[in-house]
């Protein structure tokens, strides 16, 4: 490859290695955002229009692969869990459900409630939950954050990401009930 914007070692990076971007899980989203753009510009396939063959499939291979990238980084969840594979943790959330017995019982109350609101439509309990849902969500993100960065117990955080994972259904779930009633 005749371009070293196109370089091997780019194509194979990690996903903050080829962004530029501090491998962490607290990112400013700003610069997410901004690191993307200017990224996507240096290596347009249309800039390498003129280019070799090679040259032309490897700034394809780069703009693709930074587009995964910042599609990874830019969702806390996927950033977390990208992050504890490059740790060499299996988060294991289509193998390993299990989960403290608390939070099983708290999931089904959820379940219940979301159920009960939804058959007896009643926006007002699912405004409630929604709230409900939102600050548990803000807690496990502030714990991933502290395992994540502070150098805390990585099993900590496989286990807050299994859970992260029910509570955004669990929420997209509400948010799709409010929805549906707001829609009738």
């Amino acid at each position: 490859m005749s371009d070293p914007l196109v370089s091997v070692d780019r194509l194979n990076a990690d996903f903050f290695t080829l962004l530029g971007l501090p491998k962490q899980f607290g990112l400013n989203q700003a610069a997410l955002d901004s690191r993307f753009r200017e990224l996507q510009r240096e290596v347009h396939p249309d800039r390498f229009a003129a280019a070799d063959d090679a040259a032309r499939r490897a700034s394809m291979m780069l703009a693709t692969q930074i587009n995964e990238a910042y599609q990874t980084l830019r969702s806390p969840l996927k950033r977390a869990t990208y992050l504890l594979n490059l740790a060499g943790l299996d988060v294991g959330a289509e193998s390993n459900t299990a989960m403290s017995p608390e939070f099983l019982m708290r999931q089904m109350v959820w379940r219940e409630q979301l159920d009960d609101a939804r058959s007896d439509g009643d926006l007002t309990a699912l405004t409630q939950l929604q709230a409900e849902i939102d600050d548990e969500v803000a807690g496990a993100y502030g714990n991933l954050a502290n395992a994540l960065d502070k150098g805390s117990e990585t099993t900590d955080a496989v286990e807050t990401v299994r859970r992260l994972m029910f509570l955004e259904k669990l929420h997209q779930s509400i948010n799709d009930a409010i929805f549906d009633m707001n829609d009738c």
